[in-house]
């Protein structure tokens, strides 16, 4: 699996979007039992303190322990470094498995065999992401030359999943009926401008070139957004829920 976030995690925690209240209302419903779940990928911990609101126990996991750093601490989650392929959970252990932006880094096959090891009897798994961020028209049109024609050559492949709103990616278990979501929040310019230099593909653009694009988007899209304004953002949800 593929480290991006290793380097400067306290971003990651300060300017990622965080999923709505919806999504964990629905994953409530649709999980019969709470004892234990794995928030696989973790990052900084956003949804496993989330899930530990209902569940007995949860145990949270990444590659990176610069992210675990800045993780969100509770009494019944449990952190830890491990690769979401190849972990040290028993057999028939949780409830719940719930990857949340991290599955397009995983090699598929071998996570999904980890998922089957580990899980109860009729357990659910949840593949959850989010897509582009919409501003405004006039907003959007910026921001997609930037992603398609500035960075676009530096994505890594694996970013055609979230591209493709998660629906390309091999699924093969008994698949749920899922709400359409969206992560909807107002942010400054500057913490849309900080969300951005979270991206992979300008974190590469800047070691191979050695300067910053965003600073230039900045200046395009300063006639479009007053640094003391407050806008809306919007994320889709990108969903993926079956029994295992």
């Amino acid at each position: 699996m593929k480290d991006h976030f290793s380097t400067e995690s306290e971003k990651y925690a300060q300017f990622r979007p965080h999923y709505p209240s919806e999504f964990f209302g629905y994953l409530n419903e649709i999980t019969s039992h709470k004892e234990i779940a794995w928030d696989c990928g973790t990052g900084n911990g956003q949804v496993a303190f989330e899930l530990a609101r209902s569940f007995d126990k949860v145990f949270a996991t990444d590659i990176s322990q610069a992210q675990i750093d800045q993780s969100i601490a509770a009494d019944n989650i449990h952190y830890s470094v491990q690769p979401a392929e190849k972990s040290s959970f028993p057999d028939y252990f949780f409830d719940l498995i719930v990857v949340a932006q991290a599955i397009h880094w995983f090699n598929f096959d071998k996570f999904y065999a980890e998922v089957r090891r580990t899980v109860k009897n009729d357990a659910i798994l949840c593949v959850v992401g989010y897509g582009r961020v919409s501003v405004s028209e006039e907003i959007d049109q910026v921001i997609d030359i930037f992603y398609q024609n500035i960075i676009g050559p530096y994505w890594d492949k694996e970013r055609k999943y979230i591209d493709e709103y998660y629906q390309t990616i091999p699924f093969p278990f008994q698949e749920l009926t899922t709400p359409d979501l969206s992560i909807d929040l107002e942010w400054t310019f500057e913490h849309f401008m900080g969300y951005l230099n979270t991206w992979s593909a300008v974190k590469k653009f800047i070691s191979k070139n050695n300067y910053n694009p965003v600073t230039e988007l900045q200046s395009a899209l300063n006639d479009h957004w007053a640094s003391d304004t407050l806008k809306k953002v919007s994320f889709p949800l990108l969903l993926r829920v079956g029994h295992t």
